[in-house]
């Protein structure tokens, strides 16, 4: 491999969270939201390593190199032929962990933009070379894409790799996000799902994911009916039964509430600042179980790399 990078370069990456599925786009839909995970990445010499974490996971997150950041970086490396050098992580977390905001895959996304920022100059990646990677790591592109490139992000994969299409969502969506204290793991959110469906519930998702689009980036009107389900929520239901009852006294109230991911946050997609406000005002007075308010943007401008090496413009 040719040699790492010289000691001394510093990168500043910031991706944000993200919400999966959408209620009926089941690993196809996801959406980029205005919490972020800032990250400086040093290269130092080879085979130094340091890793330094506040915020979320603070107390959980690996210093080694089984750190997600640091495995994503040297696989980037890895992928252009480049030995890694030793590194020094400073990453302030918010993006909560295990709650269907996405955190595993703004962590891919990090560590990839923190590897374009280092090699910059000496290799290339592009868009379709950053989610190929992340979704290698990751496992499934409607995670990292809306990550990568921000907004509403279509992801699926074809003869030649994950591909996706971001969309503009409409001004009048206001995303509120209520955020639990446990926690769900993807993998057992993900078991709980028989491998086929009825054939009238796989239509009815098909029908419900079109709809989304249209009332994601032009009519808001229509969320409610757009964000119904019928492949996944349900079956996971019986593993977080709070999750389960917000959305659903939410829903039975006019609100397009879905799960987040794979749970157990939940997201609103609500047809202006003031019903937002109503939903969180209905959360807190209904149901006896605590959650964060999360009101949000939506992010457009994805992650994004950039040289923080002492002295540079």
């Amino acid at each position: 491999m040719n040699a790492a990078v010289a000691p001394g370069r510093q990168v500043a990456v910031r991706v944000p969270a993200t919400s999966a599925n959408l209620g009926p786009g089941f690993d196809t839909l996801g959406l980029a939201l205005s919490v972020y995970d800032e990250l400086i990445v040093e290269s130092l010499p080879e085979g130094m390593l340091e890793v330094h974490v506040e915020g979320e996971g603070a107390a959980d997150v690996p210093r080694d190199g089984s750190n997600l950041v640091v495995k994503s970086i040297a696989y980037a490396f890895e992928s252009v032929g480049r030995r890694m050098p030793g590194l020094r992580l400073r990453a302030h977390n918010v993006i909560p962990h295990g709650r269907g905001m996405g955190s595993s895959g703004a962590a891919v996304v990090s560590g990839l933009l923190a590897a374009k920022g280092l090699l910059e100059g000496d290799a290339e990646f592009g868009p379709d070379t950053l989610l190929r990677l992340a979704t290698e790591l990751e496992g499934h592109p409607d995670n990292v894409a809306p990550a990568l490139f921000g907004g509403l992000t279509i992801a699926w994969v074809d003869e030649l790799g994950p591909q996706h299409k971001k969309l503009l969502v409409h001004r009048g969506v206001a995303p509120l996000v209520f955020v639990p204290e446990f926690t769900m793991s993807t993998e057992v959110a993900r078991s709980l799902q028989p491998l086929q469906v009825p054939r009238e519930d796989a239509v009815f998702n098909v029908s419900r994911s079109a709809l989304l689009i249209a009332a994601l980036t032009q009519s808001p009107e229509l969320l409610l009916a757009a964000t119904e389900d019928k492949l996944h929520q349900n079956y996971r239901a019986s593993a977080m039964p709070d999750t389960d009852q917000l959305v659903r006294t939410l829903r039975a109230a006019g609100f397009a509430a879905v799960v987040s991911g794979a749970g157990p946050s939940v997201l609103v997609l609500a047809d202006g600042p003031g019903r937002r406000l109503e939903a969180a005002a209905l959360a807190q007075q209904a149901v006896d179980t605590p959650w964060e308010a999360l009101m949000l943007a939506v992010d457009f401008k994805g992650g994004t790399v950039r040289d923080h090496t002492e002295g540079s413009t």
